[in-house]
Parts: C-alpha cells; sequence; structure tokens
C-alpha cells in the first residue's frame, strides 16, 4: 500500500475554507444610525466584539497568504507565524496540510513529516492521513521514525479489521466488498512488514508479509520474505520465496522486476548449490503450483478407479455424462487443450478416424477437454466445430496420467490401455489409431465368441 501522492497543489486554495470571504467593511454611518447604535443593548454589542475577534485571525490569515505570493518558503514562515499567535486555530488541519505540500516542495522532509504527524492527532482515525505521515516519516529514514510509522500502520490495520459489511454501499456488490476488504488487510500487513524489515526486525517483518501473502499472493511480498530469509541465512525459504516472486512478476514494468528477482535467485541458488544446475526447472515447477491453482478444476470423480465409475460433463452445455455405459466397449479418448497447436492439427485426424467406426457401438470416440480455464472452450468450440462428442476430462487426465498434450488413448474391453499416441504424429497416426481400435474390438469379438 502506498500513501497518498503529495502533488504540489495551490496552497491558496486548499485554505480557502478556512478563511471566510472578504470582509466588506462598512463606511460612516448617518446621525441618525450613530444614534440608534448608541442605544443598541449590551448584549448587541458584545455581539459585535465577538465577531470582530473571529474575523481578525482570519484577516491575518489572508494576509499571510497574500504576503508569501509564490515564495513557498516566506509561506510557510507566515503560516508558522500565524500558528504561534493562534495556536487553537479551529481549521488547523488545513494549515498543517498547506504546510505539509510547501515543505515537501522545499525538500525539509522533516518539517513535512511533523505537521503530517500534527495532522494525526487532530484526526486519528483518518487513514488517508495517517498513511501520509507514514511515507513521511519513511522519508526521515531514521530508526525512531520507522517506530511512529509502525504504530500508525498498526492503527490502520485495526480499523480495516473493524469496517463492518454494514457500511457497504448498496452500490457496491458484497463480492466486491469482501475483494476490497482482503486487498486492503493484505496491502496493510505488507506495509507494516516492510517498515519491520527497515527497522532489521526480520521476525515480525516475515509474519506480516507472510500474512500479507496468504490473503493475496503478490511478487512484492515474496521478494521481501525472500530478502529476510537470505539476511537470515535461511537459504532454502529464500530461494522457494525468490521463485514464487519470479512466477508472480511481470516483467521489468510491473512493482516488481523480474530481472532484479533472477538475479537474486540465481545468487542465492549457487550458494546453496555450488552452480545453477536444477534452477530452471525449479523455478518452471513454482510457476505451476503458484499460477495454476487460480484456474484449477474443483476436483471431480475423486474417488473413481474404472472408466466406468466417472461422471464426465459435456462441454457443450455442462450436463452430466456417465460413463458407466462404457464398460465392455472399447473407449478411444483424445486429450486435448484449447492453447495446444497440435491439438488443432490433431483433431480432424482423430475425426476421420471416428467416423470409420460410428457405426459400431461397440466404439465409442471422445474428445476430452484438459483446459484449466474451462472459459475458453466455448468459444473455441463455437469457432472450430468439432464432429466427435466433447466432454470436460474431470479427472480422466489423472487416472491414465496425461501429463502432456494431445494424447490419444485406447481402452480395451477389460478397461486397460490399449494403445498410447503422444504428440502430432500427421504420416502414421489414422493408420496406427485404426488399426489398434480393431485389435481391441477383434479382441472383444473373440472374447465373446469363446464365451460358453
Amino acid at each position: 500500500m502506498s500513501s497518498q501522492t503529495l502533488v504540489p497543489a495551490c496552497i491558496a486554495l486548499l485554505l480557502c475554507t478556512a478563511i471566510s470571504p472578504t470582509w466588506a467593511l462598512g463606511a460612516g454611518t448617518p446621525q441618525a444610525n450613530q444614534q440608534a447604535a448608541s442605544q443598541a443593548s449590551t448584549s448587541a454589542r458584545s455581539k459585535d466584539e465577538s465577531a470582530l475577534k473571529q474575523r481578525q485571525p482570519e484577516e491575518e490569515l489572508q494576509r499571510a497568504l497574500n504576503e508569501a505570493g509564490s515564495d513557498r518558503a516566506a509561506l510557510v514562515r507566515n503560516l508558522e507565524g500565524f500558528l504561534k499567535r493562534y495556536p487553537d486555530y479551529p481549521n488547523r488541519t488545513a494549515i498543517y496540510r498547506a504546510l505539509v505540500e510547501a515543505s515537501v516542495q522545499l525538500k525539509d522532509d522533516a518539517r513535512a513529516a511533523d505537521y503530517a504527524e500534527r495532522m494525526v492527532a487532530l484526526n486519528p482515525n483518518d487513514i488517508s492521513t495517517l498513511l501520509l505521515a507514514i511515507e513521511l516519516l519513511e522519508r526521515r529514514d531514521d530508526e525512531a521514525s520507522f517506530r511512529r510509522a509502525v504504530s500508525y500502520s498498526t492503527r490502520i490495520l485495526d480499523l480495516v479489521q473493524r469496517v463492518s459489511s454494514s457500511e457497504r454501499s448498496a452500490r457496491v456488490s458484497a463480492e466486491q466488498w469482501e475483494l476490497q476488504r482482503k486487498s486492503d488487510l493484505a496491502n496493510t500487513h505488507f506495509l507494516r512488514g516492510d517498515l519491520y524489515f527497515k527497522l532489521r526486525d526480520y521476525e515480525s517483518a516475515r509474519k506480516d508479509l507472510e500474512t500479507s501473502y496468504e490473503i493475496f499472493p503478490t511478487a512484492g511480498a515474496a521478494q521481501r520474505l525472500g530478502e529476510a530469509a537470505e539476511l537470515q541465512k535461511d537459504l532454502n525459504t529464500a530461494i522457494e520465496e525468490y521463485a514464487r516472486a519470479f512466477a508472480l512478476a511481470e516483467g521489468k514494468n510491473g512493482d516488481v522486476s523480474r530481472e532484479e528477482i533472477r538475479k537474486k535467485i540465481g545468487n542465492v541458488w549457487r550458494l546453496a548449490h555450488g552452480s545453477e544446475k536444477g534452477l530452471g526447472e525449479y523455478l518452471l515447477s513454482t510457476y505451476d503450483s503458484v499460477t495454476r491453482p487460480a484456474l484449477k478444476k474443483p476436483g471431480r470423480n475423486e474417488g473413481a478407479k474404472e472408466l466406468s465409475d466417472f461422471v464426465v460433463r459435456k462441454a457443450s452445455n455442462g450436463s452430466a455424462y456417465p460413463l458407466k455405459e462404457a464398460k465392455g466397449k472399447v473407449v478411444v479418448l483424445n486429450f486435448w487443450a484449447t492453447w495446444c497447436g497440435p491439438c488443432h492439427a490433431l483433431e480432424p485426424l482423430f475425426a476421420h478416424v471416428a467416423a470409420d467406426f460410428h457405426d459400431l457401438p461397440d466404439a465409442l470416440f471422445l474428445s476430452a477437454n484438459c483446459d484449466e480455464d474451462e472459459t475458453l472452450v466455448a468459444p473455441y468450440l463455437q469457432k472450430d466445430k468439432m464432429t466427435t462428442e466433447v466432454v470436460f476430462a474431470d479427472g480422466l487426465d489423472r487416472l491414465y496420467s496425461i501429463t502432456s498434450y494431445p494424447t490419444v488413448i485406447v481402452i480395451d474391453r477389460e478397461g486397460k490401455i490399449a494403445f498410447r499416441s503422444i504428440g502430432f504424429q500427421p504420416d502414421a497416426f489414422e493408420r496406427d489409431l485404426s488399426a489398434a481400435v480393431r485389435r481391441a474390438l477383434d479382441k472383444t469379438n473373440a472374447l465373446k465368441s469363446a464365451a460358453p
């Protein structure tokens, strides 16, 4: 979570709510009016005196702004002088903010942080003000400032945790509200963890950063966790965290540079293993484990041990497609994915073989889709009309240990794999698949003939 950006602003405009419009003081009055005024009640005179006292600081503040003009150093002097004369001025928050803005422009971070903390004292539950103070304290880069920033981040975390769903706007859905709340929690834990890291309190840092990562996995949290582990000489954990950061980073333009993480993990891997041998395979494995769970389909047919135990879904409409009727048949399965180029090329060849056996009830041809993101399948089928029945694999890929695409297998009558073809082999595919199906059917017929 980054604090509110400090953007140069028109100081006079910022303070416009702190001062009243230019006061139009009346000229002299006729004698009759003077006599009337002299007869006014003591209460009326008291009110006039009170109004005059209220106008006085407003007028002085206006003069302070006018005299400073565009000179920010003069503005700081004038506003600080005004605060010395009127330390209890009602709208001090606006003046403090103007002093913060001017001090930042003058690169006086210490003064800017001081006035930001005064704003916090006046508005202790204003998250934007707390974030502003944290950012400015971080700029001071000293232990005392970091510790005060930690206390403010803890206050923000408490405020975020106490937010109730009853405060949700009717224009925001419950899902959006919960997503934003989780994001706020993750960002606040990251903010405090990062501050602990700068204080070299690595144990506290890791607790907050791990919580942040668990709520919303980010490259930033993983990288900081890797750096903390590396500084604590925990090389294996550092490797694991850097690998996660590498998987989640977005090139050179994201918040975390994948190129920088590549250097970090390469260095730690060499320290742990003596060379970078095996690092590439480890990064690919981590990438799969980090990025795929978000799209992973629910575990279907977990307890199924045989093909006939499975109930898969038709890709066309999601309806159930029980495979219990497949028992005793020769089943031909084409495992494919929308992103797989060779699968596209193989599909018409598979369809041609299926057409040859269309009139044989003992032969069942299915195309089993294995996309992790099932939303990709319907648009694909609308564009490329597949003639064989298309179902979601729903665990069939697990049953038959499918690890690459396309893979075509033939299951015989006994439920055993009688043929397996991996990859795209156009010259021999149709011939070999047709022969395998015929052998399985002939075996089925021979068994039927031999039965008493």
